[in-house]
């Protein structure tokens, strides 16, 4: 059955991060223990709700991608026992399928976003500007229509509570350098294209995503931290997609769309969640979970 946990407590262990969904503890031999909890973030915000058992639909949604695409790009992976990191006293079931034990990487300090379609921010920047990010795009494409090549527009990584920030590429190299810039957007653009296509088969299109990277000891490029998961991507349904309107969605659009009939400013903190919502949102991730890798978690 579906465990549920808000916040991992993991006496013993030194936090290192607690972020908007994980929480990341040290081990020795340059290691971490991710584990995915089941609070959810809007709009940068996290809201009081967990959804249960999202983290690990989250974890099982990533490791399946991780796996998948590990002949692309090297990953953070160690694919060791959790149980056997844990410790003593705590409940292994718990975090058994929330949590994986990974490599302890220098994170590079930008978001790795790809787009495929013109929605959500894209698309309320083509209209006011006709591109996106600085990268000028076709007159006359309409919302959630898929663009001619996906394109890749990263961000600013920010602090929990704040907004992420869309920076160009000029701006992405005066931070990382050329030579890793054009490495991560490479990367990111083989990852969406191999996975956009695989998930198809499966009658889920991947309109947009975003990756994190990080560097080894060696300097070895790494995928890490979550590999699309509803949490950082738009998955819609093929077979309701239909150009000029927002489709409907698989993922945490579902609590968005929600979100915004609110008069809320997407400022912490975040409002409370209906359950009809809640209980919407994790039918939506388990659906997502089911058709991409075969998986229930029931």
């Amino acid at each position: 059955m579906p465990t549920t946990l808000h916040t991992a407590d993991l006496p013993g262990l030194t936090l290192l991060h607690r972020g908007k969904v994980r929480d990341v503890f040290e081990l020795p031999g340059k290691r971490l223990l991710m584990v995915a909890t089941d609070r959810l973030s809007a709009f940068d915000v996290v809201l009081p709700d967990p959804i249960p058992g999202k983290g690990e639909m989250l974890c099982q949604i990533s490791n399946f991608w991780f796996d998948k695409t590990a002949h692309l790009v090297p990953n953070h992976l160690t694919h060791e026992d959790v149980a056997g990191v844990l410790p003593p006293g705590t409940d292994a079931s718990l975090y058994a399928r929330r949590s994986v034990v990974t490599k302890r990487l220098r994170p590079v300090p930008v978001e790795a976003i790809v787009r495929g379609y013109l929605i959500g921010s894209g698309w309320k920047d083509y209209q006011r500007t006709g591109a996106v990010c600085e990268i000028r795009l076709p007159t006359g494409l309409r919302q959630a229509e898929q663009l001619p090549q996906p394109i890749f527009t990263p961000s600013s990584k920010a602090a929990v509570g704040e907004h992420d920030e869309n920076i160009s590429f000029d701006t992405m190299v005066a931070k990382v350098g050329a030579e890793l810039a054009e490495q991560i957007r490479a990367a990111t653009l083989q990852i969406y294209q191999f996975a956009a296509a695989y998930a198809l088969e499966r009658g889920i299109i991947i309109a947009d995503t975003k990756l994190e990277f990080g560097l080894d000891d060696n300097g070895v490029l790494h995928v890490m931290d979550e590999l699309l998961t509803p949490d950082s991507s738009r998955f819609w349904p093929a077979d309701q997609y239909q150009v000029g309107n927002s489709p409907p969605s698989y993922d945490k659009q579902f609590v968005r769309d929600y979100l915004e009939t609110l008069d809320w400013g997407k400022t912490a903190p975040g409002p409370r969640l209906p359950a009809q919502v809640i209980e919407g949102t994790r039918a939506k991730y388990a659906e997502a979970l089911e058709r991409l890798a075969d998986l229930r978690l029931d």
